[in-house]
């Protein structure tokens, strides 16, 4: 079993539903800015290994960009006096999101070899994917297809309508990723990306602390030494989402779940039907098997909505539109 879901596996539009790619193309650029990949892999790595923290930041950025208008790079938008409130103000992303600054880091250097011709989504997508490879130590590789164009259009109230929140149930849940084309397997894997990365208090308090609960009464004590009872914008601390391996991105995550240790509603839903316990349990204890089923699983989210022709442009800075 083990060796048919090799860690390594590279994946590709042919080994997804060949129209969850939207007409993007691994290879994109070999023409137009061969280097591209090889550049924002190297700026990904020098923020990462400073930083694990902004790996975890980089990966949900994608998530975060493609649940919304598509994958994008509509989250990159700063406010303008013509739009004050773009989605990187909204509270599923302010003030948590992370790791802009390495897209405008991309972006700088990749406009230095090749001005004009990589979109800031494309780098979104090619950030999270390197994000993914280094923290998994090199087990998580994905074959990237690109030729996305950055979008125009970015409102906080899209976030917020679009974005599912970590109180949903798994009937929520499966819902709101089935309303991007993704479904419940897809949602189970791409759930696992909470192996890294920190939350802030009030994304799970007073909720998953209250009595009773079915969380692990050993980590729910932990919690209760981090956070305040009623966390507020001044008093609201982050704790890790995976306090065993914080920094790896791997499946103790899904150990986790079945150990009720985990942070949100949303992940304790996942073990709630039949079905998605199964994928849980695999992606636990199946050795690679989580590993090649994120690969696929990014690749398709990676293809939301993206625009294309004359629906988007290629961003000289990817703050603001042209």
């Amino acid at each position: 079993m083990a060796a048919s879901f090799r860690i390594a596996m590279a994946v590709t539009c042919a080994l997804v539903l060949a129209s969850a790619c939207q007409g993007l193309e691994v290879g994109y650029y070999k023409k137009t800015c061969p280097r591209v990949e090889a550049i924002v892999r190297d700026e990904v790595k020098k923020f990462v290994y400073k930083n694990a923290g902004i790996g975890a930041g980089l990966i949900r950025l994608i998530f975060h960009d493609c649940f919304v208008q598509g994958c994008d790079g509509s989250v990159l938008l700063d406010p303008t006096t013509a739009n004050p409130q773009p989605e990187k103000l909204s509270p599923p992303n302010m003030p948590s999101l992370r790791g802009f600054e390495v897209i405008d880091a991309a972006k700088d250097a990749v406009e230095k070899a090749c001005p004009g011709k990589v979109s800031c989504a494309d780098l979104v997508a090619f950030a999270a994917r390197d994000a993914a490879y280094f923290l998994s130590r090199f087990k998580v590789k994905i074959n990237v297809p690109a030729g996305r164009l950055d979008g125009r259009v970015s409102n906080a109230s899209e976030a917020l309508d679009n974005l599912p929140p970590p109180f949903f149930n798994i009937t929520q849940l499966i819902d709101s990723f089935a309303a991007k084309g993704l479904d419940a397997e897809d949602m189970v894997v791409l759930s696992g990306a909470h192996t890294v990365g920190r939350s802030h208090c009030s994304s799970f308090v007073p909720d998953r602390l209250a009595v009773p609960s079915d969380i692990n009464s050993w980590f729910a004590n932990i919690l209760r030494r981090r956070c305040p009872a009623n966390p507020t914008p001044a008093n609201d601390p982050t704790v890790n989402q995976d306090i065993f391996t914080p920094n790896a991105f791997d499946n103790q995550y899904y150990k986790n779940v079945l150990a009720h240790k985990v942070l949100f509603t949303s992940d304790a839903a996942l073990i709630t039907t039949p079905a998605t316990a199964k994928m849980v349990r695999d992606s636990a204890y199946i050795p690679g098997w989580w590993e090649a089923k994120f690969a696929k699983a990014f690749v398709k989210m990676a293809a939301i909505e993206v625009k294309t022709g004359h629906q988007g442009e290629i961003r000289k800075n990817c703050r603001v539109v042209n």
